[in-house]
């Protein structure tokens, strides 16, 4: 059975700012002793001060999740400090707004690399010791895994390959008769810092496609995965019916993304091509645990409530039906879309018989 959060010693890279951040401080808050990991050592520091002044216990670990000796350091440094690992949580990502054409080549490449081959990278530093605490390796991949998006080509390709690499994954652990629990998180819009950081070339800041969530609520589904064996777990709704939508027409999805998805991403807000950003190197200050959209931004999701809690799922899905009858039967433009995918995401809420990881 996996342990309670409180009796665990959880790694968590990406650790700085943000989905990192947030699961950092919350899973000290309820006793586990973290790791926290990331490029910026100064905000890494901070961090795991605030942590120990409100009586958690945390160690801070610069790494660079793009080399591989690094996070090999990372797992080491983990088991030196507590003499194991429990859950081994990778958040690490940054982004870049541009069209393909636009974008550059290297550019393209170091998203991928930091965002896919950072979670490469980290697992196969993780794996033997979770094999050792039957742990739980935590992914935090996107939305962005099942359906892309224009202006984040390479963010996309990037989320889309974690998705397939861990469907890999898990059925050789399985035939292995690994104990590993094997978890992918898919957050929707999160009101983070990795706006202010990501490399734009579309002349002005970026923003998160409304609707948008706040951090703490990717903190608790990762927490959830860390005491628990779920193969998938969404954070707020909205993700959840964009991908019950790309598998019920790909084709509508992409006419609504070609009527909003463009501006749905630009703020008013100027910032040139060569602005600072993380692509590369890490800014001078990571920006915390939240972005500048907390007064747009959900601290609830209905749907991550319901899909939490297996009883009240026939409930969730009983009214998710009869939302997607009203909706259809009271509008027949575009604007009962919403609506409908609401619904039909509410319908696939709870723990099905595949909604488990493959191991159990």
């Amino acid at each position: 059975m996996p342990k309670p959060v409180s009796e665990q010693v959880i790694v968590v890279a990406g650790a700085s700012s943000g989905i990192g951040l947030v699961t950092a401080r919350e899973a000290a808050r309820r006793g586990a002793r973290v790791v926290l990991a990331a490029r910026n050592a100064i905000d890494l520091e901070r961090a795991v001060e605030e942590i120990r002044r409100e009586g958690g216990e945390a160690i801070a670990v610069p790494t660079d999740v793009t080399i591989f000796a690094e996070v090999e350091a990372l797992a080491r440094r983990a088991v030196q400090e507590w003499g194991r690992i429990d859950s081994w949580v990778t958040a690490a990502g940054v982004s870049l707004y541009a069209t393909f054409r636009e974008a550059s080549l290297e550019d393209f490449r170091r998203v991928v690399e930091t965002n896919f081959f950072g979670q490469v990278h980290c697992a196969k530093a993780a794996l033997p010791h979770l094999e050792e605490t039957a742990g739980a390796l935590i992914c935090v991949g996107s939305t962005l895994s099942d359906r892309g998006v224009p202006l984040q080509g390479a963010y996309c390709a990037s989320k889309h390959a974690i998705k397939g690499w861990l469907d890999s994954l898990r059925v050789e652990l399985w035939k292995d008769g690994s104990p590993v629990r094997v978890t992918l998180i898919k957050p929707s819009s999160i009101n983070t810092p990795l706006f202010n950081k990501a490399k734009t070339q579309m002349g002005v800041m970026p923003m998160p496609i409304p609707p948008i969530y706040e951090p703490e609520l990717a903190a608790e589904a990762i927490l959830r995965a860390a005491e628990g064996n779920e193969r998938d777990i969404f954070v707020g709704g909205a993700g959840k019916a964009l991908s019950v939508a790309e598998r019920i027409s790909p084709k509508l999805v992409d006419v609504q993304q070609l009527r909003q998805g463009f501006d749905a991403q630009k703020t008013d807000w100027p910032k040139a091509d060569d602005a600072p950003n993380n692509l590369y190197a890490p800014v001078a200050s990571d920006g915390g645990r939240r972005g500048d959209f907390s007064a747009q931004a959900n601290d609830h999701s209905v749907y991550q409530s319901v899909a939490a809690h297996s009883v009240l799922a026939p409930l969730g899905t009983a009214a998710a039906l009869t939302l997607g009858v009203v909706a259809l039967r009271s509008r027949s433009d575009h604007r009962a879309l919403p609506l409908i995918l609401a619904a039909a995401a509410l319908a696939l809420t709870g723990k099905s018989a595949t909604a488990g990881t493959v191991q159990g």
